[in-house]
């Protein structure tokens, strides 16, 4: 079979299968061209994930690592607004920048063990408005009370499960 032909049948049962996520799901299929590239479905809404040309993917779109800062960020960035609206403060506008790096855990240096290594996310906020200084302090306190930050912070638990074949 054609490779052309492969893609339009992988592109074909990605839409097939994510014609109908369940209330509360997200789902992400193979789209049919380039050896990376995603979509992601959630209810009405479309985002395409790909990886960056340099590491074999087309670049269609965030990689999997900036689509996580976005999630933080937007996240970040709602917390904060809603806040400054209950408290009736001057906050004009948000906006957050976010790095991710890896580093390794300098503890883990054990002979038999694989060097682990550590996420590091950087996260910049700024906020513009006539806001005292205290009202910052505090708008920088709840942004790190934001849901995805608090996820982000603990330990977390991914259950995989396998589909029967169709």
């Amino acid at each position: 079979m054609s490779e052309g032909r492969q893609q339009d049948d992988r592109s074909a049962e990605a839409a097939a299968f994510a014609r109908a996520p369940a209330p509360g799901e997200v789902v992400v299929a193979e789209v049919g061209f380039g050896r990376y590239a995603q979509v992601v479905y959630d209810g009405k809404h479309r985002l395409t994930a790909d990886e960056p040309i340099e590491s074999g993917g087309l670049d269609t779109g965030p990689s999997p690592y900036r689509l996580l800062l976005a999630a933080l960020g937007a996240c970040t960035s709602i917390t904060v607004r809603m806040y400054a609206e209950r408290k009736k403060w001057p906050l004009r506008q948000v906006a957050v920048r976010l790095r991710h790096s890896k580093s390794h855990a300098k503890d883990s240096a054990a002979a038999d063990e694989k060097p682990a290594k550590i996420d590091h996310i950087e996260r910049e906020i700024e906020l513009t408005g006539d806001l005292s200084d205290e009202q910052r302090q505090r708008l920088l306190e709840i942004a790190n009370k934001c849901p995805v930050h608090q996820t982000l912070e603990r330990a977390n638990e991914v259950v995989t499960t396998l589909r029967p074949a169709p």
